[in-house]
């Protein structure tokens, strides 16, 4: 079973509109409404694939009962601890000339609350995989991915990290299953500015004597390049499309990977499959669906060397 760990969960308001101007009144084209946060897209996409798997996190308030009710009907699992107090946030997210997002801020996390999602992480078996992705509530341990890991450590677990400098540095001697940064993010963990596909690698390399097994950088409208644990790199341009929306592609493109490897447990398949999923909801409206990704995938051409 792949389990998601979304510590903040969003209702994500989507609203489009033409020229947006601040100071003045300006009416929406379009609205959409998704429950949101980087492993609940995560599971939304594994979903739309065909692949179980179970939403875990914090919810709270009246908007995170709506959480738990739209992820209920797309049909996701979920097993969400209830916070007492305060809400789950609201993100707003401004379609215009340029993309705007103001995101709340979210309940406070206690303890209590943090040791009842541990004892849903017990129940995890060989086998099983693990997403920790996205950023951490303030009201939380700064290192709280860094002792999930260590907590199922001796556990046989694919564990999938999708975070961001130190956060995804400091889990790296627990050697997760997969990491995946963006080219920008790859070099801000090393202070530097990457500018080729070899900088790119060279980078992705040094994450792997690091810890990390498998390497899978995102570069947009660039495609996507894969250090595998095997030491075999996989490149593609990103399939030809218009991009309509850059929320929850990074989060489809995990999806997808452990759609493509649990079918297959090729790592060359996984790689694919992330592409196109990864490409298929940023071309979207919403969230990627398995015949958008289908399409895609048969456009998809990687390089291996």
């Amino acid at each position: 079973m792949i389990y998601t760990v979304t510590f903040n969960p969003s209702l994500d308001y989507i609203a489009s509109v033409d020229h947006f101007t601040p100071g003045e009144v300006n009416r929406t084209q379009s609205e959409l409404l998704f429950p949101g946060g980087k492993g609940i897209n995560v599971s939304i996409v594994l979903n739309n694939l065909g692949m179980d798997s179970v939403a875990l996190g914090f919810i709270a308030g009246f908007t995170g009962k709506e959480i738990k009710n739209r992820l209920d009907q797309f049909g996701c699992l979920s097993s969400f601890i209830t916070i007492d107090k305060g809400l789950s946030r609201i993100n707003v997210k401004l379609r215009s000339d340029k993309e705007t997002e103001i995101n709340g801020m979210g309940p406070a996390i206690n303890e209590e609350a943090l040791n009842k999602l541990y004892k849903r992480l017990d129940q995890l078996q060989s086998g099983d995989t693990l997403v920790l992705a996205g950023s951490i509530p303030a009201s939380m341990p700064a290192d709280i991915y860094e002792k999930i890991m260590a907590h199922l450590n001796q556990k046989k677990i694919h564990v999938v990290v999708d975070a961001t400098r130190d956060l995804l540095l400091n889990v790296l001697k627990y050697h997760p299953f997969l990491i995946k940064p963006n080219n920008h993010e790859l070099g801000e963990m090393f202070g530097t500015i990457l500018k080729s596909p070899e900088e790119i690698i060279d980078h992705a390399r040094k994450l792997q004597r690091l810890g990390a097994k498998n390497v899978l950088v995102s570069m947009a409208g660039d495609g996507a390049i894969l250090v595998s644990e095997s030491g075999e790199i996989y490149s593609s341009p990103a399939p030809v499309g218009r991009v309509k929306n850059s929320v929850g592609a990074g989060d489809s493109m995990v999806a997808g990977f452990l759609t493509g490897y649990s079918q297959s447990e090729s790592i060359q398949k996984a790689f694919e499959m992330g592409l196109a999923t990864g490409s298929a909801s940023a071309f979207s409206d919403n969230l990627a669906t398995k015949e958008e990704v289908e399409r895609l995938l048969k456009t998809i051409k990687v390089t291996i060397f």
